[in-house]
């Protein structure tokens, strides 16, 4: 399981500047916080926030860190990367403030938090449509069936499915090359059983990682390879990667904002979320990131090229802030 803390270098500079220039533009709607909390701008603020858990809502909550920075220089905003799963057992076991989430918390994850006291509120702070990739090199594939993707992914494939003919006849017989998410992670837990009808069940001769970077790398590699992982790791990779559209019964359909919101991109639309300590708010400088990044949520997803939230979704997620925050 791969750990990594991203810095200011992980995030890409356009990125970066993006945000800087939001939050010092005229009207300064990034900078401000409300809600009653100390804001970024507002009291100084010291001290360290500790987030793990999904590398698809890593760079998000990185910028977001990155931003709240600028306006607090002595809070240290530190990302991590372990996996949802691997977020959720530090979180619920109190080592963590944050855990990124690419899928809602389980019923034993939720009873661990529950054994040793600790209380969350769930924020909903994106949505995703995760991307099937192929090499930018790749002729012959431009759209895939959810029954030809199942074909590939489910159990039943394992030293089975090796060639691309196997899937489909009209593909060319060669090596299948296949990199996907690692078993602590989110995605891997929704794309199984979105694809696979079951959560968790996956052939196990691929090449799993839940650092998304690691199926750039191979996809880009390898002229036969497929791989699957966030929307947004596909955006700043597709000058070597090309997206696969999706077809699950009413044609081929791309990744896309307007795909993954008004729910035409199926079935691997999905919400992308971060689950907050009700002890960790009682520290200044994580109840003001926190709102912080409710409250900017628009600017930080544009800027950092995720999917933004629909209205309810913004309804939801101020509520849940409420809960415990006051």
């Amino acid at each position: 399981m791969k750990t990594s803390t991203l810095s200011r270098a992980a995030i890409p500079a356009a990125v970066v500047l993006s945000l800087v220039l939001s939050a010092c533009g005229g009207n300064n709607e990034v900078a401000s916080t409300g809600g009653g909390s100390p804001s970024a701008g507002d009291a100084k603020l010291s001290g360290e926030i500790l987030i793990d858990g999904s590398s698809t809502v890593a760079p998000l909550s990185s910028a977001a860190g990155e931003l709240f920075k600028e306006q607090q220089a002595d809070v240290n905003v530190s990302v991590q990367t372990s996996g949802t799963g691997g977020g959720f057992k530090k979180f619920c076991a109190g080592q963590t403030d944050i855990s990124d989430a690419s899928r809602p918390i389980k019923d034993e994850e939720k009873a661990l938090c529950a054994t040793n006291g600790i209380e969350y509120a769930q924020l909903i702070v994106a949505n995703d449509a995760l991307t099937v990739v192929a090499n930018k090199d790749n002729t012959f594939l431009d759209c895939l069936t959810t029954a030809e993707l199942k074909k590939i992914w489910e159990p039943a494939a394992e030293g089975k499915v090796t060639t691309w003919n196997q899937v489909n006849p009209k593909f060319p017989n060669e090596k299948m090359d296949l990199y996907g998410a690692g078993t602590d992670s989110g995605t891997f837990d929704y794309f199984t059983k979105e694809i696979n009808g079951e959560e968790g069940a996956s052939r196990t001769d691929y090449n799993p990682s839940e650092d998304d970077n690691t199926t750039v790398q191979g996809v880009a590699g390898s002229k036969g390879a497929l791989g699957y992982f966030g929307f947004t790791y596909f955006e700043e990779n597709q000058d070597k990667l090309k997206a696969i559209k999706i077809d699950s019964g009413g044609g081929c359909v791309a990744p896309s904002e307007a795909a993954a919101q008004d729910g035409t991109y199926k079935p691997l639309s999905r919400p992308l979320f971060i689950y907050v300590s009700k002890k960790a708010v009682t520290k200044p400088a994580v109840k003001a990131f926190v709102q912080f990044y409710a409250d900017n949520d628009a600017d930080i997803t544009k800027a950092a090229k995720y999917i933004a939230l629909t209205d309810a979704q913004k309804t939801e997620a101020k509520a849940e802030l409420a809960k415990i925050t006051g």
